[in-house]
This record gives structure tokens, C-alpha cells and sequence, in this order.
């Protein structure tokens, strides 16, 4: 049969799709602790169908040229259904170590755990779990997830908040008082509480550490209400654990910190553009002149700027920009989607500043796109994806990456750390998982 352009572009655009459905594991319901294949801990492929599309790319949209190599493991503990098991905060890495958190999601007696991945060993070990930590009576409420970052202070311990599993247990009925600013030490053990209910009634789901000066900066959310409602920002030293700052008007989900200066931005939940907050002058946070709707941002980078994306929810574009903290001035970079998905939680900057990473589609909906991972680059400001990771790993191993609000790149920008909220059986997502995908360095040349 003689192919027309159009049948072979068709049958060349299903190949991918094809053969996924061909060596796709079958659907089955899913078991706990989840497994690989073999009874392995860690598995690490490296394949063409990683540089596969599965459907049209956006105009200017580039594939690299080379396969990453991939590690893939399920995160331990997950012993029994969560519901669902979920990653909601920014992990981060540092110097071949990786800090992340999930949680069981459960309401009113939940549980959520922060871990240690190490490059040098290939595993994942259980630092803290709140339940364990907090200790508390049958009855009263205990949070089900990690909403916040996870950040490494110059003390050595770890920073983060919780968050409810479900919006109706934040009540008196479970003697809800308000959630906990938490910390750990990776190289101790310990773990402790911070401060609780920073503010009162308030889930904490957004924060930022200032590492040098431990000032821990969180956004949070109602729950059965109190003295104060709506959206709060709040300022804790967590040196002397007292708040230097608290108020309304706070961000929903982002707070992005300038080192240099020891300012922090956000976008104000009822507002618009960005407000900024100075510790030297711990006062209401004051708008300037930077029409930005921030969902996620970088860290600064040596040359003083922070990269941040805006919020692609609602029918909106997901736009790139670049923040100099010296002038406080935006520079505009261009659209972020590499294909239908907008939603972006998680951005990256390499040491030089050179390239952004993240995943669209974050909150489910990775794999409608091929669950690609995306490298900007911030000069030619075109986008490249150097891995798409749906469908080859429900092929391969039964379980479909949906999404992800952690994304991490190794300070030396070699390695991209990911964890993933997943699924194995007919649920959403019924798993975490983490990739640690090796870049390329042909693929992090200047091009």
C-alpha cells in the first residue's frame, strides 16, 4: 500500500502509543508496599522511547538528542492506601542529597514523612514522621501532608510545615488548634517541633527558608477560622522559634527569596503583581512595581535574578520570567507549555543560570503530554524536552507518573531529582515515586 504524507505522518505520530500498548504491564488493583519487578529496590533504564513524543509538540518545541539515563524507586512506608498517597511541597538537593516529603492524606488522623535520598548509595531513608513526632491523643487531628518545602538551614536541620488531608477535620471536633512549623536533622535523627499554630486555627501549606539568616516565611489556610481569616503571611525566626511578622493578604502557594537582600516576594491572594517583605523592617508587606501572578520560583542565582512562572490555571498560559532582585524590575521570557499542559509548581534554575527545569501538568494530567520534562533555556529562551516519561514506565513497570509538585536539580546541575505522584491501578494516584534522571552533558551545552 502506498502511504500518502498524511497516513505516514499519522502512523509514524501512533508508533510510540503502539508500542507502550504492546509491552504494557496489565492493569491490576494495587498492592501495598508497592514493588518492582524481581523484588528490586531501584531500577535504571535508558531508552529511545524517552525522547519519544506521544502527540504534537507547541510551535519551537524541541526534543534533545540524547536519552537521559533513569533511576526509578517507590518511596518506603507506603504500606498501606493512602488517600491518595501525594506530594504536595518543593524537596530540594544539595550536594548529592536529596530532601523530600509525601503524606497519606488522610483526615482526621493522618501521617506524612520526610525523607533522604543519596546519590552515593541509591536509597531512600526515613528521616521524620509527624505522627510519631506529635504524639497526640486518639481523636484529635493529625496532618496528612507536607504542603511546604522542604529546606536545609545553615544550622543543619531540615525546615517544613504541615497541612490537613481534608478540609472538614480543621475543627474543634478534633481539637484543632493549628498546624506546626516542624524541623529535623538529617545527621542526628532528631526531630522536633518549632512552633505550633503560628497562627491560630491556620494550616500552613507555603513556605520558604531563608537558610543563613533561619527565618522560616509561610502562607496559610483557614481552617475552622479564629481570630484572623483569609489567607495569612507570617514571619518566624526559627533560631529563637517567635514570630517577627504576621498578617493577611498572604500568598496561596509561593514565596520566593532573595538571598542577597533577605527579601522576600510574593503575589498577595486578593492583588495583584507582587508584594515584598523586608526583615529589617518587619512591617506589612508592601506592593512594587511587578505585574507577576507567581505560582512557583527559583532561587536566586548568582547573577541575582529569580525565575518564576505564572499561575496556567483557568484557561490561563503559563509565562516565564525573570525577576532581578537589584531592580526589582521583570523581564518577560515566553510561554512555558511544551504541549497542553499549563500547570507548573516546581521550577529549577542550573548553578550558571542558564537553564530552567520543570514538569508541566502537575496536578494530574503530566501524562496527557507524555509526562515530559523540560529544559529552558533562559538565552535562546527555547524549550527543549529531554525526556518524556509516559508512556515507558506503566509499560514497563505498571505505573503511570501523573504528576508532580517536587522538583529538585542537584547543585553541580547533572541530576534532576523528581518526586511523583502516581498510579498503578484504576485510582488517580495510589503511589509516590521518585526518577533521578542524569542529564546529559552534550544536552546542558550552550547551544
Amino acid at each position: 500500500m502506498k502511504l500518502t504524507p498524511l497516513l505516514a505522518s499519522i502512523l509514524l505520530l501512533c508508533a510510540p502509543i503502539a508500542h507502550a500498548q504492546k509491552s504494557a504491564a496489565p492493569k491490576t488493583e494495587a498492592t501495598y508496599p508497592p514493588a518492582l519487578p524481581e523484588g528490586r529496590q531501584i531500577v535504571t533504564d535508558s531508552a529511545p522511547e524517552f525522547l519519544q513524543s506521544i502527540g504534537p509538540l507547541s510551535a519551537g518545541v524541541t526534543i534533545a538528542q540524547t536519552p537521559p539515563s533513569i533511576d526509578f524507586l517507590y518511596y518506603p512506608g507506603q504500606d498501606y492506601p493512602g488517600n491518595p498517597w501525594s506530594v504536595w511541597g518543593n524537596g530540594s538537593a544539595i550536594e548529592g542529597k536529596y530532601f523530600s516529603a509525601i503524606g497519606d492524606h488522610h483526615a482526621p488522623a493522618g501521617n506524612a514523612f520526610v525523607f533522604e535520598y543519596d546519590t552515593a548509595t541509591r536509597k531512600l531513608r526515613r528521616l521524620m514522621e509527624t505522627r510519631s513526632l506529635l504524639a497526640l491523643p486518639e481523636g484529635h487531628y493529625a496532618p496528612g501532608k507536607i504542603h511546604s518545602r522542604v529546606d536545609l538551614g545553615s544550622d543543619g536541620w531540615l525546615y517544613f510545615s504541615t497541612h490537613r488531608g481534608s478540609t472538614r477535620v480543621t475543627t474543634d471536633q478534633y481539637h484543632y488548634l493549628g498546624d506546626w512549623i516542624l524541623r529535623c536533622n538529617p545527621a542526628t535523627g532528631a526531630s522536633e517541633v518549632v512552633l505550633h499554630a503560628p497562627v491560630p486555627k491556620h494550616c500552613i501549606p507555603t513556605s520558604i527558608l531563608d537558610p543563613e539568616r533561619l527565618i522560616f516565611y509561610g502562607g496559610t489556610a483557614p481552617g475552622s477560622g479564629g481570630d484572623e481569616e483569609g489567607i495569612q503571611f507570617f514571619a518566624c525566626d526559627v533560631r529563637a522559634k517567635r514570630l517577627l511578622y504576621s498578617g493577611g493578604n498572604g500568598p496561596a502557594r509561593c514565596i520566593a527569596l532573595a538571598k542577597s537582600t533577605g527579601r522576600v516576594y510574593f503575589t498577595p491572594n486578593k492583588g495583584e503583581g507582587l508584594v515584598r517583605f523586608d526583615p529589617a523592617k518587619p512591617a506589612a508587606p508592601e506592593h512594587i512595581d511587578a505585574a507577576i501572578d507567581m505560582r512557583a520560583a527559583s532561587a536566586e542565582t548568582k547573577a541575582g535574578v529569580i525565575y518564576a512562572v505564572s499561575n496556567g490555571q483557568s484557561g490561563k498560559d503559563a509565562e516565564l520570567y525573570a525577576f532581578h532582585t537589584g531592580t526589582e524590575k521583570v523581564e518577560p521570557l515566553g510561554l512555558a507549555a511544551v504541549a497542553s499542559q499549563q500547570y507548573i509548581t516546581s521550577l529549577e534554575a542550573d548553578p550558571t543560570g542558564r537553564f530552567l527545569y520543570y514538569v508541566p501538568g502537575a496536578h494530574g494530567g503530566a501524562d496527557r503530554d507524555g509526562t515530559a520534562i523540560v529544559q529552558f533555556d533562559t538565552q535562546t529562551r527555547r524549550r527543549k524536552v529531554i525526556a518524556f516519561l509516559h508512556p515507558y514506565y506503566e509499560a514497563h513497570y505498571g505505573c503511570a507518573l501523573k504528576g508532580t509538585y517536587s522538583v529538585a536539580l542537584d547543585p553541580a546541575g547533572d541530576k534532576l531529582y523528581i518526586t511523583w505522584n502516581a498510579n498503578r491501578a484504576s485510582r488517580n494516584w495510589d503511589t509516590c515515586a521518585l526518577t533521578v534522571i542524569h542529564i546529559p552533558e552534550s544536552e546542558r551545552a550552550g547551544q
